[in-house]
């Protein structure tokens, strides 16, 4: 048995295998927040993203457009005002370093491109360290990421089928958390989540499943949200809907009514995207929703618990 996420310490997180945090997720009843955010890109101040999402209540922490061949994190080191002219960075160095300054779960997503996919737009080719290939999986492993998260940024040309075969390589080569789904058509021309897709997401190995947040998919409502969420938690899986179409930076009125129409359809957990400032979601977003599905008192406790405890 592990401690619940949402009322855990850093010294108790820091130790969680991927069961494990699986466990302590589950066991947190639909209140813990993960925030992607683009780690590369200058920000407020030169301090990281991680920082900041921290700061505002987030559970979970997702390193978009990480390079795992060229892993440099804007403001991760002191007096790096030039991200691409600073050194560069070892990756394991640089997540042990983020790991202690957050003092959250730190995740990677990774694409799993497809072949010939049918796209509705014009691929965009992304560099090979942020693709889910083998060689990927193990640098993501050797650079102590707690979890990863098998999607697709916009117009990748991510499909459901390339996933499959990801999630098999990650549960042979990775030891942490599997989040496997896509947020949005990552350009192609496919339903995104559907009962079957989950159940063979499951089947290959996937510890949790991302759906699209209710409101954010055209057509994409509670009733499809809550029969993924049925199938894959007879299976002993995990659901997380995901904020990824920009809707991050709608007003906190907005995020708050979604985030409590997904609680309702039973999700376990809840993904804000990193589009809205053009790295992450904007702070008194994060606030909103952490209110929104766990009340003030644990809002609280999460922004003021110590990263020394």
């Amino acid at each position: 048995m592990v401690k619940r996420l949402l009322s855990a310490s850093t010294s108790e997180v820091m130790t969680f295998d991927g069961q494990q945090l699986k466990e302590s997720i589950k066991a947190s009843e639909g209140r813990i927040i993960v925030s992607e955010n683009i780690v590369t890109q200058e920000n407020l101040d030169s301090i990281t993203t991680a920082e900041i999402a921290a700061a505002f209540g987030a559970d979970m922490i997702l390193c978009n457009r990480l390079d795992v061949d060229d892993p440099k994190i804007f403001g991760l080191y002191p007096g790096e005002r030039d991200l691409y002219s600073a050194p560069k960075h070892d990756g394991k160095e640089s997540i042990t370093r983020l790991r202690k300054l957050v003092g959250r779960p730190i995740g990677i997503n990774i694409e799993p491109i497809g072949d010939n996919p049918k796209m509705m737009e014009n691929q965009i080719a992304i560099l090979p360290g942020c693709t889910a290939s083998e060689a990927v999986i193990k640098k993501a492993e050797e650079m102590g990421f707690q979890f990863m998260v098998l999607t697709g940024n916009p117009g990748t040309g991510v499909t459901n089928e390339a996933t499959i075969r990801s999630i098999a390589l990650a549960k042979k080569y990775f030891t942490g958390l599997i989040i496997a789904g896509k947020m949005h058509a990552s350009g192609v021309d496919e339903p995104l989540m559907t009962e079957e897709t989950a159940k063979k997401f499951i089947e290959a190995g996937a510890d949790v499943i991302l759906a699209p947040a209710v409101g954010s998919i055209p057509g994409f409502d509670e009733a499809d949200l809550k029969a993924v969420v049925k199938v894959v938690h007879r299976l002993g899986g995990l659901v997380m809907s995901a904020i990824g179409t920009s809707q991050e930076g709608s007003g906190s009125h907005v995020l708050q009514e979604m985030a409590i129409r997904n609680k309702i359809c039973g999700v376990d957990m809840q993904h804000m995207g990193d589009s809205a400032w053009g790295f992450e979601s904007p702070v008194d977003n994060l606030y909103a929703v952490s209110k929104a599905i766990r009340g003030e008192r644990h809002t609280i406790q999460r922004m003021a618990r110590s990263i020394n405890r």
